[in-house]
């Protein structure tokens, strides 16, 4: 009865509109109330969720994204990828892909790529002949890249959900070769829409043109490398290499490139405090909401099913994909992130599944989600941008998600393609 009140509760009010957040610290409190505990326990347990020293990373990695994207990083970004791969069928679309690979290494963030690259990509695949679905799907599905490189936010995360026990560099390192190939997937599925399509190639610059590309963008690509040589070499951690990004940004836009106006520091500085206090508000609520799936013993429970329906690791795997799958079309991922770790963890390694392979297939799965209706703020935001209904982005987005997809099924069978890297660095 008391898992009906928990989940029941959650699930009503996520149904009538109730924001994440409230929804996890009602029915929280709600249980807590049937339990007959002091209700002091979900407050208690909400500030332990926030008071990680981890989390410092988060608001720190969003405000560095923010300033980079305001102080004109991510046009020099889109033009180096538009000089590397432009000339390949359907060249824009192929510049959209890469360019957020790179900007992802920036921002850690999926509706940051999706907003920044997006808004620069989009209007110039509309006036180069595109239209304007694909230029929207390349967009939404690319800008899950961000969630699988450094310095990916989910990551951090799911690191703390699971008790601060599994390390940040390993998860960090362990999404760099499923990022790439995510990349290469989606690199694949847009040539194939565009000879279909006949979409056009760009002229390839010349190699003196593409080198003065690379120089402009060079001190953006430099934070990539300062955030995760820092962190994987054990100069900084985690927390520390997020104010460093932070230095390194203003440094960048106000004394390298000098196109942050005070306006736009103040605008990012005011964002990265809103996005903050939502994700660490979240993050507290879902606390309180673990707290109480260990308490009534869920995780235990779950183990306890998978082992009666199959033994097989294979089986096992399939089946929190799917599950994965279907919870992020209805939530976001960071919720997400802290609800289901508690919960799907220990199965995982109850069925000798590594936990950072299963850290990186999880945030893979969920990002997925976030192009999916009804709740897929990636999609919401590609759609914004292109300006087109989410209908009309969703009759052909087949083939982007087909490729992600695939991904997900090679990255989850076959672990070395998470664990090879972080055991070469470590």
């Amino acid at each position: 009865m008391e898992l009906w009140v928990l989940f029941g509760t959650f699930v009503f009010l996520l149904l009538i509109g109730t924001p994440v957040a409230f929804c996890l610290g009602i029915s929280s409190f709600a249980t807590v109330l049937y339990l007959g505990l002091p209700p002091v326990v979900v407050f208690q347990r909400l500030n332990s969720g926030v008071s990680v020293f981890a989390l410092m990373a988060i608001p720190f990695f969003i405000y560095a994204g923010d300033l980079m994207v305001r102080g004109d990083i991510a046009r020099r970004l889109v033009a180096l990828a538009g000089g590397l791969v432009g000339h390949l069928r359907g060249g824009l679309g192929q510049v959209n892909v890469l360019a957020s690979v790179m900007f992802g290494g920036v921002s850690g963030s999926a509706a940051a790529d999706a907003s920044a690259v997006g808004g620069l990509m989009v209007p110039q695949m509309k006036a180069r002949g595109y239209d304007v679905d694909y230029a929207v799907n390349v967009t939404v599905v690319g800008s899950i890249i961000a969630l699988m490189i450094p310095p990916s936010h989910n990551m951090i995360i799911y690191s703390i959900s699971a008790g601060g026990r599994i390390s940040i560099a390993d998860l960090f390192t362990a999404g760099i070769i499923p990022g790439l190939l995510l990349a290469l997937s989606l690199m694949i599925a847009a040539w194939l829409v565009a000879r279909r399509r006949g979409y056009p190639t760009e002229p390839f610059p010349g190699f003196r043109a593409l080198g003065g590309l690379l120089a402009s963008a060079v001190p953006g690509l430099i934070l990539v490398a300062i955030i995760f040589g820092g962190v994987r070499s054990g100069i900084f951690t985690a927390s520390e290499s997020s104010n460093i990004a932070v230095v390194y940004a203003l440094l960048v836009t106000l004394l390298v490139y000098r196109t942050l106006s005070w306006n736009d520091f103040l605008e990012a500085t005011f964002a990265a405090v809103r996005t903050t206090a939502m994700v660490l508000m979240v993050i507290g609520c879902a606390a309180s909401f673990g707290w109480l799936l260990a308490y009534l013993r869920v995780p235990a429970s779950m183990v306890a099913l998978l082992q009666g329906v199959s033994d097989n690791p294979i089986i096992i795997l399939l089946l929190l994909n799917v599950v994965l799958l279907i919870l992020g079309t209805f939530m976001d991922m960071s919720p997400l992130i802290v609800i289901t770790t508690p919960i799907f963890l220990p199965v995982a390694t109850a069925f000798g599944i590594d936990p950072v392979h299963f850290g990186v297939i999880l945030v893979l799965n969920l990002g997925i989600g976030l192009c999916t209706p009804p709740v897929g703020a990636v999609l919401f935001v590609g759609c914004a941008v292109g300006r087109i209904p989410i209908s009309q982005a969703m009759k052909t987005i087949w083939p982007f998600y087909g490729a992600a997809f695939a991904t997900l099924m090679l990255v989850s069978y076959i672990p070395a393609l998470s664990l090879w890297l972080p055991s070469v660095f470590r």
